[in-house]
């Protein structure tokens, strides 16, 4: 066998070990991308809209309604997967899946005020007339229009790390918190759409991922206990499939950076509002903000957790219970 024959074949060999591999990954990632399908085809609804169109929604437990407006990246199975312990203390869960994630409609005009009002027509077809509300990450600015907005429909009111530019600003915060590095970006642009490229981000680096999707320190979840780490991962496996999720990514990239003017002085219903320092998505400000201008709002404020508050789930939970229950 002469040497460029020999060549030849350990470079066919390389190439077929490269596909044979390639393969693998594909069937791996197909099966994840299955399995997450698998999970949205069931426990949720739609209602039919004119103004909107179609809204899907999810319901859990039951007792005082509460409606959770999702966060970035989520969707109705976003909150169906974090509330157990809402629903076990006596709440019933209204899920609804925002414009442009999963099968609710993206109208023309997908704004903060105009999801609002889509949740105001969710509750008519439910027949609920009053609830409370939670607004979470990029889904708080919905929850605070509907507050200013329906004010004899809102009970009390929960802002959970805030991604909103308050009309007015926020100052940069003391000690120059690095915001999401140009990495965190660039992979927050390669991903949006690619369920692949998700998965693949996932599967190959965790913990940037966790940086710059979750915009949380990993240092952070390696050191919380092993219920607290699993809940961060599940938060971040659970966007995909991100590509159903892509056009309320977007709406969300533009509403949470463009200053909004809310008449946040209007709002008159007991309201919590609960923010972490190290959050990368820089939520820190913005919720002092929404806080002070809100009459009587508590602000609750922890040094480490990141956007998805590790470390501290048992103690949020225990301050939206004690708000909540201040209105039975």
């Amino acid at each position: 066998m002469g040497a460029s024959t020999a060549t030849r074949l350990i470079v066919g060999l390389l190439f077929g070990v490269l596909a044979i591999g390639g393969l693998v990954v594909w069937a791996v990632y197909s099966r994840a991308l299955d399995a997450a399908r698998e999970r949205l085809s069931h426990g949720s609804r739609v209602i039919a809209s004119a103004r909107f169109g179609q809204i899907e929604f999810a319901t859990m437990g039951e007792g005082t309604p509460l409606l959770v407006s999702h966060g970035a990246g989520g969707g109705f199975d976003q909150v169906t997967a974090a509330v157990g312990r809402m629903v076990e203390a006596g709440w019933q869960i209204i899920a609804p899946s925002r414009f442009g994630y999963l099968r609710s409609a993206n109208p023309a005009d997908p704004s903060p005020a105009n999801q609002a009002d889509a949740y105001a027509e969710l509750l008519d077809s439910l027949r609920l007339e009053r609830v409370s509300v939670m607004g979470i990450s990029a889904g708080a600015l919905a929850a605070l229009e509907f507050a200013i907005r329906y004010p004899a429909r809102c009970r009390s009111l929960v802002i959970l790390v805030p991604a909103a530019t308050v009309a007015g600003g926020a100052a940069p915060i003391p000690g120059g918190l690095p915001e999401q590095s140009r990495l965190a970006k660039a992979i927050i642009t390669r991903v949006v759409g690619s369920d692949f490229l998700f998965w693949l981000g996932l599967a190959l680096a965790p913990n940037r991922m966790l940086r710059a999707v979750l915009a949380t320190d990993p240092k952070v979840v390696a050191g919380a206990s092993p219920s607290e780490r699993e809940r961060a991962l599940t938060i971040l496996r659970n966007v995909l499939p991100m590509s159903e999720r892509e056009q309320g990514l977007q709406n969300d990239a533009h509403y949470a950076s463009t200053p909004q003017s809310l008449a946040l002085e209007q709002i008159k219903v007991p309201t919590l509002v609960i923010s972490l320092e190290d959050d990368f998505y820089r939520t820190f400000e913005p919720a002092k903000i929404i806080s002070a201008r809100i009459p009587g709002a508590r602000f609750v404020s922890y040094p480490t957790g990141g956007h998805v508050w590790v470390g501290h789930d048992a103690e949020v939970f225990a301050e939206v219970v004690g708000l909540l229950r201040t209105e039975d």
